[in-house]
């Protein structure tokens, strides 16, 4: 069983009205981009001096306090919690004022340099165009109508993402979401008026290219060495940004120029620099498939009665992606454990594993929950592997006629690790194969659907909205210190007070 979280000790709402100087002010903090020890240690601050600090939103809140939000991000908050506009009827302040009022003893007068501005909704304007701030909030479609604008933003999101600057990273690659999800393409900088998630630099970035048709600071980007090295080193199999980094300072540049310098490189880097040209092609969906006949087949043949998932971007409708990914179960808990090395060994007879690492279940051994895990990666038991993909089968799934004996199939001169040719019967392809008891597979589902930012997204709306932890294994609500059951991703929503988003419209 999953131990209970210890409730912190607060004031009850008896004790904070005794203590209370100033009834006629109510106040509510806003942990958005706050975070819960700076909220907890304003709000200890604030009752220590008499002030009214509410622990929840309600009707009864005469002051929004807020730090690093703009005015629309604080009333789309509140429309969220409300359901209607509450402009009217609360002050939305910077902690300016909070501050101000600490230092003074009393609520200090609010005065214009406090109020948090928000831009009046258009009404009846045919031309503008409304959007909910969270990408797990807006339907996002595989094809939008403005890759001109998303693609330059992505590249700069990347090259930040090299340059070891996450939080400019994520706030790219937040503003193409945006421009993903509009209904129409965007013609001039009033088309872009009211919508979230749009910062100086993205803006300046979409002006440039309105007006010029591309912009200076991605064309410089996409040219530089730093940049084109950095996607050729992670692109590496089992190479992350610190080690391609590293490798740049160095002085090299592409996978030859590890083979070239006799570069030391761990089983799994030396599998991605063998098959480099092979894993930097498109996947297809037929090749997909056809992979998909042998994981079926191999998971059945070791365990009847499993079921099998197509994960990642095919799940979400995609025609190619970069790899491949499963998320395997079965009806009866207990039943998948130590699943993966059968599955494994079965590929291997077969000859159709190039390369492979497993790891175990950590979830199970340390029950600690999903609040409590030290990244966002889910610690199910899986499998990072490399595929030896016969191209006669995709050829023969294409025709319908395919089978898994076709695939197995390998000629005597190709033996698994050495190098491809053009002229080759076969395709390495990356594939994860993923464990998971059925507990948690609805959680586990969500969570290897995609994509990469409406998946922050939601960890970020359960927390800074919900007060809930989300991860691949669990939903944790901290009020009611409870784990929250479910058996599909609709009661995920649900719980998170979400509408419903199906897998081919969370591209984001």
């Amino acid at each position: 069983m999953i131990p209970l979280k210890r409730r912190k000790a607060s004031l009850s709402v008896s004790q904070q009205d005794d203590t209370c100087k100033f009834p006629h002010v109510s106040i509510f903090i806003l942990e958005r981009k706050m975070g819960t020890s700076r909220r907890a240690f304003l709000t200890r601050l604030g009752r220590s001096k008499g002030f009214l600090i509410k622990e929840t939103y309600s009707s009864s809140i005469t002051h929004v306090v807020s730090e690093n939000n703009s005015g629309d991000e604080v009333q789309a908050w509140l429309d969220n919690q409300t359901g209607r506009d509450s402009s009217s009827s609360v002050h939305l302040l910077d902690i300016r004022w909070f501050t101000e009022s600490m230092e003074a003893g009393h609520p200090v007068t609010v005065q214009d340099r406090h109020i948090l501005k928000v831009n009046p909704k258009p009404n009846g304007d045919p031309t503008a165009m409304l959007m909910k701030s969270y990408a797990c909030q807006r339907r996002t479609p595989l094809k939008h109508y403005n890759s001109f604008l998303t693609e330059a933003l992505e590249i700069l999101s990347q090259n930040a993402e090299y340059n070891d600057n996450e939080g400019r990273s994520v706030a790219f690659r937040r503003a193409a979401s945006v421009l993903k999800a509009l209904p129409r393409r965007v013609r001039s900088m009033q088309d872009l008026r009211c919508l979230p998630c749009l910062g100086d630099h993205s803006q300046r970035v979409i002006k440039e290219i309105l007006e010029d048709g591309s912009s200076r600071e991605v064309e410089s980007t996409r040219q530089s060495e730093q940049y084109q090295a950095m996607k050729a080193l992670t692109g590496i199999f089992g190479v992350g940004v610190r080690t391609a980094d590293r490798w740049f300072r160095e002085g090299l540049r592409s996978p030859d120029d590890l083979i070239r310098t006799g570069q030391q490189l761990n089983r799994e880097q030396q599998a991605g620099v063998q098959y480099y040209d092979d894993l930097q092609k498109p996947v297809t969906k037929a090749e997909a498939d056809v992979i998909s006949d042998i994981v079926e087949k191999a998971v059945h043949a070791v365990l009847p009665g499993a079921e099998i998932q197509l994960m990642g971007g095919f799940r979400r409708g995609k025609e190619v992606g970069h790899d491949v990914d499963f998320l395997i179960t079965h009806p009866e808990e207990g039943k998948e454990e130590g699943l993966m090395p059968k599955i494994t060994n079965w590929l291997k007879e077969q000859g159709l594993l190039l390369y492979q690492k497993t790891t175990r279940n950590s979830y199970l051994e340390k029950m600690d929950g999903p609040a409590r895990a030290s990244s966002n990666m889910d610690r199910f038991e899986r499998c990072f592997s490399i595929f030896k993909l016969q191209k006669s089968a995709v050829s023969c799934k294409s025709s319908s006629t395919a089978s898994a004996e076709d695939v197995s199939t390998a000629r005597e001169s190709e033996r698994p690790g050495e190098h491809q040719s053009e002229a080759s019967g076969w395709r390495a392809v990356r594939v994860d194969l993923v464990v998971s008891p059925y507990s948690q597979f609805a959680f586990a589902t969500l969570g290897w659907t995609g994509s990469k930012l409406f998946e922050r997204e939601l960890r970020r709306w359960a927390g800074q909205e919900k007060h809930m932890s989300l991860s691949s294994h669990a939903l944790y609500d901290s009020k009611q210190n409870l784990y929250l059951r479910a058996k599909t991703e609709e009661e995920i929503f649900a719980y998170l007070g979400l509408e419903f988003i199906p897998p081919s419209e969370r591209n984001a």
